[in-house]
Formats: structure tokens, sequence, C-alpha cells
């Protein structure tokens, strides 16, 4: 399937499994009259591959070591883009960033690495499966940046337009997205 025809069946798959209608409270408090639940796309055999698809191919240039973000919308992504980068013969590796570290075990606040790895150095994209204010990804760039990551850029499947590319902007991060919330708002 070429790049345009990938792209125009997860804009389907997102609206028809992801994407609706009527008041919520989105994650940065702010209400809105629509919204992008990607858990379903996500978790769609179809809908995860084309995601992993499309996101590989908007990185694969990037020169990245890790790939992961905030738990929970990115760490369906993550793992997705890391088989698909194994397969592909060029891997980046997948990780997530915990909300808070548990309080038992490990005490870990960012998951995924074997004991003695490190992130310290390494060129990372954090990833979002949907993005507001940016909020959500800044707590995982700043664990990253604690850890001696590098990171490279920010990268959502869908924006919501209302302002994560000013907070990033702000933060000296390059910001991209696979959708606009625009595209499914104004057909």
């Amino acid at each position: 399937m070429s790049k345009s025809a990938s792209r125009a069946r997860l804009h389907d798959i997102i609206r028809r499994r992801s994407f609706g209608r009527g008041e919520v409270t989105l994650a940065s408090g702010r209400k809105s009259d629509f919204y992008f639940n990607l858990k379903p796309t996500m978790l769609d055999p179809e809908g995860a591959a084309l995601l992993a698809e499309l996101t590989y191919e908007a990185l694969k240039d990037d020169q990245l070591d890790y790939i992961g973000g905030l738990e929970m919308g990115a760490v369906p992504l993550a793992g997705a883009i890391a088989q698909l980068s194994w397969l592909k013969g060029h891997p980046i590796a997948a990780f997530f960033v915990r909300k808070k570290p548990k309080e038992h075990g490990a005490r870990l606040a960012i998951e995924g690495l074997a004991k003695g790895e490190s992130l310290e150095g390494k060129r990372i994209v954090v990833v979002e499966d949907v993005t507001t204010t940016g909020g959500s990804a800044m707590k995982a760039v700043e664990a990253l940046r604690e850890a001696g990551a590098d990171v490279a850029l920010v990268l959502t499947m869908v924006d919501r337009e209302e302002g994560a590319s000013d907070t990033f902007a702000e933060a000296g991060l390059p910001f991209r997205s696979i959708y606009k919330a625009s595209e499914f708002l104004h057909e």
C-alpha cells in the first residue's frame, strides 16, 4: 500500500474507532466538544500496523536510538514501532515513562531498559497518541532529560492544535504530527 493509501486508510480507522463528539474533559483540564481516544485504533491489528508504518516512515531518517513516552498512550505505539523497526533492519528500542515511579520493586520512572542500560547521550523521540497542550509529553521529556537523554523531537499521532506546538517551541523541541484534529473536524 502506498503512503497516501496507508494514511487514508488509517484516517478512516481513527474516524470510526477513535474519534467522537460530545463534551469531555481533557487531560489538560480543558473542556471540548470532540475527543480522540486512540487506544481502540492502537490496539486494532490493522490500526496498530498502519500507525507503526506511518510513524516509522516519519522517523526513519532521524537516527534515533529509542522511542517512547508517557504511559499509557505511548506504550502500544512504542512497542509496535520497535517491532517494525527491527523487521526493517533499523532497530529503534522502546521504553516508557511512568507517571509516577512504582513504590515497590526497582522503583523506576523509566521502564524498558535492561540492567546496566542507560539513556544517557541517546537520541530519543517522545511519542504520544493525542496531544493538546503538550503537558503530558513534557513530563516525559523532563524525566528523559534528567536521565541524560538527548530528546530529538516529539511526535504525536493526532495534534489537537490547541497549544502543543507553542509548548514544544518554548522548550526548543521540534514537534511533528501524523494528523491534525482539523483533518477530522472539517470533513
